[in-house]
């Protein structure tokens, strides 16, 4: 029998309930996922404010579970098991969101802020496309292209702004949420597209030599030009551009945190751009911790100050 506790969380705080001790350890479990994974968002994680953060966290988490599927080893060499994994996270998130609950931990902390703060079919159905053409398409056109950008990161922006808009108790009625939310989605999903785009360009030579992926439409990963580079950039740093907007509307819980998120991205984009190309068609181009925690800090000064 498994040991029920109770976990007080203070001297005088009641005993757990079984369902509200599954939904802590699922949140903490979801909580562990972005520390492990990503140095840049795990940073700038730390600055939301509850429960802004924990949400975010089961939103990351669920993401990363999905991208492990099709991007382990299982989604290199058995790409058929990958589609039946991924088929299963599919199904086991939509019950999870009709009824609450869900065996695996991770989608068990994401249902509850989907359905808390208004996460639904509209962003899950793009993302877990977006997850499957991983399986089944090595080369994007610019159709495919944009139809990936959707699935992978500007609907994931979308997700995190409802936990940005709704978690947040200073954002008044639904009517005002619904009209700040307008105005600010634009900007997320095109923060989302940059973000996904600077990691296509950083790992052009990883996910080519390891999976064969080409996700830039008309870009040869052996043979990047500078010119090739440049424009791609370009069209980063219009996307990180056009964000800037809304990462200053955001509410305070969560503007200081994107602000940074922003900031680095922004940084990795210089240092792509003062790389040369074929240096990025070979190696990994990485901001070095102090750098990140130098970036950090002016961009939460500024954040606070505005």
């Amino acid at each position: 029998m498994t040991p029920r506790g109770p976990w007080p969380t203070g001297s005088s705080a009641r005993p757990l309930t079984d369902e509200e001790r599954y939904d802590r350890v699922a949140r903490e479990a979801a909580g562990l996922v972005i520390g492990a994974y990503s140095s840049s968002f795990g940073l700038a994680s730390r600055l939301l404010h509850e429960p802004v953060r924990a949400g975010v966290r089961d939103v990351y988490a669920f993401v990363r579970l999905a991208d492990e599927i099709v991007d382990g080893p299982m989604g290199v060499s058995r790409p058929e098991l990958a589609e039946q994994a991924l088929r299963r996270l599919e199904e086991e998130t939509a019950v999870a969101l009709e009824h609450g609950y869900s065996p695996n931990l991770v989608v068990h902390a994401f249902a509850g802020t989907a359905r808390r703060h208004g996460i639904d079919r509209e962003q899950i159905d793009p993302f877990i496309s977006s997850m499957r053409m991983d399986l089944t398409r090595s080369v994007h056109d610019e159709a495919s292209f944009a139809e990936y950008v959707n699935g992978s990161a500007e609907v994931v922006g979308l997700m995190c702004l409802k936990v940005f808009l709704h978690a947040d108790g200073s954002q008044g009625t639904a009517g005002s949420r619904g009209t700040l939310a307008a105005q600010l989605e634009p900007g997320a999903m095109r923060l989302g597209a940059a973000f996904q785009k600077v990691n296509f360009l950083r790992d052009l030579a990883e996910d080519y030599q390891s999976r064969g992926r080409r996700y830039f439409p008309g870009i040869d990963p052996e043979h990047l030009t500078e010119a090739e580079k440049h424009r791609l950039l370009d069209d980063i740093d219009t996307d990180l551009a056009a964000a800037q907007p809304a990462v200053d509307g955001l509410p305070r819980s969560s503007r200081a945190a994107v602000a940074v998120a922003h900031a680095l991205f922004l940084e990795l984009s210089r240092r792509l751009r003062a790389t040369p190309a074929t240096t990025i068609c070979s190696s990994r181009v990485r901001v070095p911790g102090l750098v990140k925690n130098r970036v950090a800090a002016a961009a939460l000064l500024r954040a606070r100050r505005s």
